[in-house]
């Protein structure tokens, strides 16, 4: 069983996962936050690789990517990061970037430095799902890195299905189809959308993300998932307080 699966395992009342951009405020931060999150009770962690163009991300999360692109930020810091911090955190940490940067740096490099240096998984928004399955899959597989896929209320149930069948992480449900981080309380429309999907019956384990901000939105994904993830509203703490206001934002959720 990887960390992953037992962090679903394990998670009583929801999963909690949260994304911060690798490099920000500092990429000295990043061991910092690592830790702090771990030791406030956060069961997952997506770190976020910062990119120049990064489609479905809203303009908090671009904001900070420009900041760590700015501060010199590489994906070679973030693997030095997670193995140093891996002696004293156990907990899945995920990847999540896009497919010309991760094409730009190699797959088969990339892979392989994500299993030396300790890191669970990977999520690539833009990675088509046959163009997964027919080119990387069984490099995937080989490395044992598991793949996590987005879905959006747009999204088929032939192409769910699809998703399902190719994740080994987790399914990623997409709040709304428009970029992440502008949602506020989850409406009518998204609860339907969410009781659609847990009908489904699908056989990896959902993440609701894009808009969970508050104790109540990570309550009410929680009815329909396993857990949520938590984005820009942790980058907007992060701007505001530094690493310092970490464990009182978690608090405030858990």
């Amino acid at each position: 069983m990887n960390r992953i699966q037992k962090a679903f395992q394990h998670s009583d009342g929801g999963l909690l996962n949260i994304f911060f951009t690798a490099g920000f405020p500092t990429p000295e931060d990043i061991e910092s936050i690592i830790t702090k999150l771990n030791d406030s009770g956060v069961n997952m962690i997506e770190l976020g690789i910062p990119y120049s163009d990064p489609l479905a991300d809203g303009l908090t999360i671009q904001k900070s990517s420009k900041i760590a692109l700015e501060n010199g930020m590489n994906l070679n810091i973030a693997f030095d990061a997670v193995q140093k911090i891996r002696t004293k955190v156990d907990l899945p940490i995920i990847m999540m970037g896009y497919y010309n940067q991760f094409l730009q740096y190699g797959f088969d490099k990339l892979l392989s430095k994500m299993k030396a240096h300790d890191v669970d998984g990977l999520i690539i928004p833009d990675m088509p799902l046959d163009y997964y399955e027919k080119f990387y899959k069984g490099k995937f597989e080989k490395a044992n890195i598991a793949i996590s896929f987005l879905i959006t209320p747009e999204t088929s149930e032939e192409r769910i299905r699809y998703a399902d069948k190719l994740t080994t992480g987790f399914i990623y449900v997409v709040a709304q189809s428009s970029l992440t981080g502008n949602a506020n309380d989850i409406s009518q429309d998204q609860k339907k959308y969410f009781e659609r999907i847990k009908n489904m019956n699908l056989s990896n384990p959902k993440l609701i993300g894009f808009g969970i901000h508050d104790k109540t939105t990570f309550n009410n994904a929680c009815q329909f998932a396993e857990g949520a993830i938590i984005g820009s509203a942790f980058i907007r703490c992060l701007e505001k307080y530094g690493t310092d206001g970490i464990e009182s934002f978690i608090e405030n959720i858990l």
